[in-house]
């Protein structure tokens, strides 16, 4: 989706840092980055506004891609479904730290989880540690990744 020259750039700069994973830990990175945006695109009514599900690493190879204004234009425009630019909004460390609840996060978590599965399959192993509330699910709550696939939104399948 990002094109050769892009992907491997992102993958290099991200594997390059000190204490880095390896760089197919960081190509897992980068491919849950481009299903998050995937997904914002596909259902902006859906998934629109809700707190990020996904690690800091997926976020911050999302602020590398937007500072590469053309290709990010072309990414969100022309390569993903939704073919509109996909805004980024920081929110304050307070804001960030603040829970949200334990019935919304759980309702927003339920939002994402099918419509991943719907588009890319189950979660794997490789996926897993990038998705917030997927890792918590799976290590915290015992739950397998059959058993998280199964899970459905209360809207996620309109």
């Amino acid at each position: 989706m990002l094109g050769e020259a892009l992907h491997e750039e992102v993958v290099r700069h991200f594997a390059e840092k000190p204490g880095a994973p390896d760089a197919a830990h960081v190509r897992n990175q980068v491919r849950e980055c481009l299903r998050y945006l995937y997904l914002i695109s596909r259902h902006p009514d859906r998934l629109g506004g809700l707190f990020l599900p996904v690690e800091q690493d997926i976020d911050e190879i999302w602020h590398y891609l937007i500072l590469q204004t053309r290709e990010y234009r072309e990414l969100c425009e022309e390569r993903l479904p939704g073919g509109h630019f996909i805004h980024h909004r920081s929110i304050s460390y307070d804001a960030y730290q603040a829970d949200p609840g334990r019935e919304t996060a759980a309702e927003e978590a339920l939002r994402w989880i099918p419509l991943y599965t719907a588009a890319f399959g189950p979660f794997d192993e490789d996926a897993l540690p990038h998705w917030t509330v997927v890792r918590f699910l799976h290590e915290e709550l015992g739950m397998s990744l059959a058993e998280i696939a199964a899970l459905e939104g209360g809207s996620a399948g309109q």
